[in-house]
């Protein structure tokens, strides 16, 4: 009994002492999130920019927070930039959605193309005779002419391919609505988008074979991560710079 007491309030004095730097961070947080209008010292035009309010919290907990912007409406064309509106930035009051004119965050085609052609190419080896086309085809009960016409037909090239577009567009989405980059930020919203469309599917893919099922689905999450990787990692730098106008460095 005495046991049970003293832990009952080790925990209660481990949880206040762990709480209080949680709300600090908490606080923090709270007070560099959202979207903030300034100037850009560049170009001297409206821009909104929002801090990293995450390495914000973590860093303040110490001290003093390290304050770095985490996205702006120039960016990723100017996302090299040195950062000079951060002292108006910590100045200016967050806004709510209506009050400037920002600018959505566009999906850059050109990443998304190439994930999805990395997870068709992915897919292609992944089902090749190199790996696991034997063991497919005796789990699917195909024989040998049949995966053969199969290969030869238009129609599950160009199924599998829009499938790859099509969720490496969601992952592109995803990137884009949470305002993140990097790869990361790319794998984690893939394998949420994976996820999601597992456990939508789940119930006709549950009645797959086992053998079959494990080849798919580990297939499919390889492709998630790879998708994420070079959607998040070359998000903002297929993208040439905007190069400085001679009224802006004045």
């Amino acid at each position: 009994m005495l046991f049970l007491l003293g832990l009952l309030l080790f925990l209660v004095i481990a949880s206040l002492i762990l709480l209080f730097p949680a709300l600090w961070e908490r606080e923090i947080y709270n007070q560099f999130s959202g979207t903030r209008v300034v100037i850009c010292p560049e170009n001297r035009r409206q821009v909104a920019v929002s801090f990293d309010a995450l390495h914000a919290a973590v860093t303040g907990i110490h001290g003093r927070p390290d304050l770095r912007l985490a996205d702006c409406t120039r960016w990723p064309e100017r996302c090299k930039c040195d950062q000079a509106c951060l002292p108006q930035a910590v100045r200016a009051e967050s806004y709510t959605l209506g009050e400037v004119n920002s600018q959505t965050k566009r999906i850059y085609h050109l990443p998304v193309l190439l994930a999805a052609f990395a997870a068709w190419y992915l897919g292609a080896f992944w089902h090749s005779h190199y790996l696991f086309r034997a063991r497919w085809m005796e789990t699917a009960g195909l024989s040998a002419a049949q995966v053969k016409q199969l290969v030869l037909w238009y129609s599950p090239h160009v199924l599998s391919v829009a499938i790859c577009l099509l969720f490496a567009y969601g992952v592109a989405w995803l990137l884009a609505i949470s305002n993140r980059r990097g790869i990361f930020h790319g794998i984690l919203m893939s394998l949420l988008l994976w996820g999601a469309v597992t456990v939508a599917t789940w119930s006709g893919a549950g009645a797959l074979p086992h053998d079959l099922l494990m080849i798919e689905a580990s297939y499919t999450a390889l492709a998630a991560l790879l998708v994420g990787a070079i959607i998040g990692g070359l998000t903002g730098k297929l993208v040439l710079p905007v190069p400085m106008t001679h009224g802006a460095s004045s």
